[in-house]
């Protein structure tokens, strides 16, 4: 395995908004193949629970984006006035703009991926550690196999604040529980970089808190 190739993957898979081409039109067998290599991915018990809602229907994606825009435009307000004069520097500025950006075209984007698990979580956190941990490992596969294919997504949640209504606009059973949605588009841009992160010694343990990892 060409590590160079597999690391380049994965330290550039980035959360994109501003940067979706909105006018080319995605293949069906694209976002096929995708999920394909997205049920490639370990499920608990091998249940494979996951269920995957492809929404490429314009009136459907507006209605679901009046859902979305309703909670991110409240979202993004709440946390610029919280924010107050910090709203400014410049890191913080750029997430907002693109945060509101993806707000102000989602209903341009070509294709919405809304990932479900059957069943509804429990509220026990073994349990529901379980849970959705039958579908993020598949949601992050999707994702790469999206990226290595020139496209771009985004895990969003905006909408589940208003599962219910988005379920009755699907037509998703009460026992189906929705964790996301992810606009997906051919990216305007060949190529992304690695994010800035903090130091793997300054989030990783040795065999208890806080101990050192070397």
């Amino acid at each position: 395995m060409d590590t160079s190739v597999t690391d380049h993957l994965l330290s550039t898979t980035r959360a994109v908004r501003r940067k979706l081409d909105l006018d080319r039109p995605v293949e069906p067998e694209v976002i096929e193949e995708c999920l394909r290599l997205a049920l490639q991915a370990p499920t608990p018990g091998n249940q494979q629970a996951w269920r995957w809602l492809v929404v490429r229907d314009q009136g459907v994606k507006d209605r679901l984006s009046e859902l979305f825009r309703r909670v991110g435009k409240a979202y993004l307000e709440t946390n610029a006035a919280a924010l107050g004069e910090a709203i400014t520097e410049p890191s913080v500025a750029r997430a907002f703009a693109s945060g509101q950006h993806l707000i102000d075209v989602i209903d341009r984007v070509p294709v919405f991926v809304i990932p479900c698990l059957t069943g509804r979580p429990s509220g026990d956190n073994a349990a529901d550690a379980a849970f959705y941990g039958g579908i993020f490992p598949a949601v992050w596969n999707f994702q790469l196999a999206l990226r290595s294919r020139g496209l771009g997504s985004t895990l969003t949640t905006y909408h589940l604040t208003h599962e219910a209504e988005a379920a009755e606009i699907l037509g998703i059973p009460a026992d189906v529980t929705q964790v996301g949605l992810l606009p997906v588009a051919y990216t305007t841009v060949p190529d992304f970089k690695p994010a800035a992160r903090v130091p793997v010694s300054e989030v990783a343990y040795l065999d208890g808190w806080g101990n050192p990892l070397q």
